[in-house]
């Protein structure tokens, strides 16, 4: 009794078409994946200068300072722009 199988012809042409198949779809994927941490990015900035407005509103249209009077060696929360920018 013969069992009727693959042969290894066969199965080399399915892996060679799945690995073309994936040569095609790896650029989409990626793509798509910096379009998605783009918006990410956007989105933390919205909602973070919304939140720098809100508290401005609400106190007085002042904003908190980001340099500590706490050392001279401390560095602040909120970095300077760099020398020449």
């Amino acid at each position: 009794m013969k069992t009727k199988g693959f042969t290894l012809i066969e199965l080399l042409v399915v892996i060679a078409i799945i690995a073309v198949l994936m040569a095609i779809l790896m650029p989409a994927l990626r793509l798509a994946r910096e379009q998605a941490r783009s918006i990410s990015c956007r989105s933390n900035v919205r909602t973070l200068t919304l939140a720098w407005l809100m508290y401005k509103d609400a106190n007085d249209d002042k904003l908190v300072g980001g340099h500590t009077l706490l050392s001279v060696n401390q560095s602040s929360w909120v970095l300077e722009p760099p020398m020449g920018a």
